[in-house]
Order: structure tokens, then sequence, then C-alpha cells
């Protein structure tokens, strides 16, 4: 029982830093930069499952609100006042979702596994979007529009998380075994 408890931690925060490292593999793209965090957040939710899938995403969120400069664009408590912030809450909601919807079944499907990454998709685009516009409009006097905000924070961005979305199920489908089995070992 206790060693199981001790996979997790080590699973949890194994994806903790990659989420973190993440955030460094950056491409640019106006407004919101892509990274790779939604890759391991994805993971994450796929691979540990929804609880502990958002645990790690979460730990990754508290540990950049601490101070560590982990987030694409640096760190600190002062970090909820970005506009992209949004993004990283809908992170952990995602992974939350998309391990729910894949961990329904103990050997998801690709088309399962698809849905899940597009559903959490959609959650880091509407919280994002959302947390971007009030944030903007409302806090930094700083309007954006609803069409450059359906431009910048979706259009430009989405095509490469879609993308992403696709290469999740690949190695979810090859790696949720691997973690369920116990054999992703060192």
């Amino acid at each position: 029982m206790r060693s199981g408890k001790t996979k997790d931690m080590i699973l949890c925060a194994m994806f903790t830093v990659l989420i973190a490292a993440g955030a460094f593999i950056k491409i640019p793209v106006p407004v919101v930069p892509f990274t790779l965090q939604y890759l391991f957040t994805m993971l994450a939710g796929l691979l540990l499952g929804a609880k502990r899938g958002f645990l790690s995403v979460f730990v990754y969120m508290l540990l950049g609100l601490a101070g560590l400069p982990i987030f694409a664009q640096g760190g600190g408590i002062g970090y909820i006042f970005q506009p992209s912030f949004g993004y990283i809450i809908g992170f952990a909601v995602g992974a939350f979702v998309t391990g729910a919807i894949a961990g329904r079944t103990s050997h998801p499907g690709y088309k399962r596994l698809l849905v899940a990454d597009f559903a959490g998709l959609s959650v880091v685009y509407l919280l994002g979007m959302v947390y971007y516009y009030l944030l903007s409009n409302y806090y930094l006097d700083n309007p954006i529009g609803l069409w450059p905000l359906f431009l910048y924070c979706f259009l430009l961005a989405v095509p490469g998380d879609i993308l992403l979305c696709i290469v999740g199920a690949v190695l979810g489908k090859r790696l949720i075994p691997l973690v369920k089995e116990g054999k992703m070992q060192g």
C-alpha cells in the first residue's frame, strides 16, 4: 500500500517538473506564448487520473505563485495579474477533466483519449480567454474586444494545441498501460 502512495507522489512530482520545463520550450506567438505546458498537463490527467493530474498542475501553480520563475513569463504572486494566468488555472481544471473522461475505462482507446484531450483543451481555452478578457478590460484598463481576443488567444494558438492533443492521445495509449501496471521503472 505504501509503495503505491510513494509511486503516486513521485509521478505527481515528475509531472510538476515536466510542466515547469514545458514553460521554457516556447514558440513565440502574440499575446499568449505557445509552450509544451499543455502537453504535460494533458498527460498528467491521462496518466495520473483526474485528481492526481489536477494535483500535479496545482502544485506547479503554487510553486510559481510562491516566486519560482516557472511560468511562461516569470513567477510570483503578482502573476495573478497577468492576463495569461487564466490559462494556468485552465491547465489544472483541464487536467482534471481530461483525467476524468479518460479514466472512465481502464484501457481507453484513441477515440476516448482524443475526446478527453479536446475536452481538457476546451476548458483551458474557456478559462484562459474569460480571465484574459476580464482582467484586461476591468482591471488593467487595457481593453480588448471579442474579435482580437478570439484571434490572439484562440485562433493563433489552437493549431499547435490540436497537434498536441493528437500527440497526447498517441502517447497516452502507449503509456497508460505502463503506468497502471507499474512498469514505469528507472
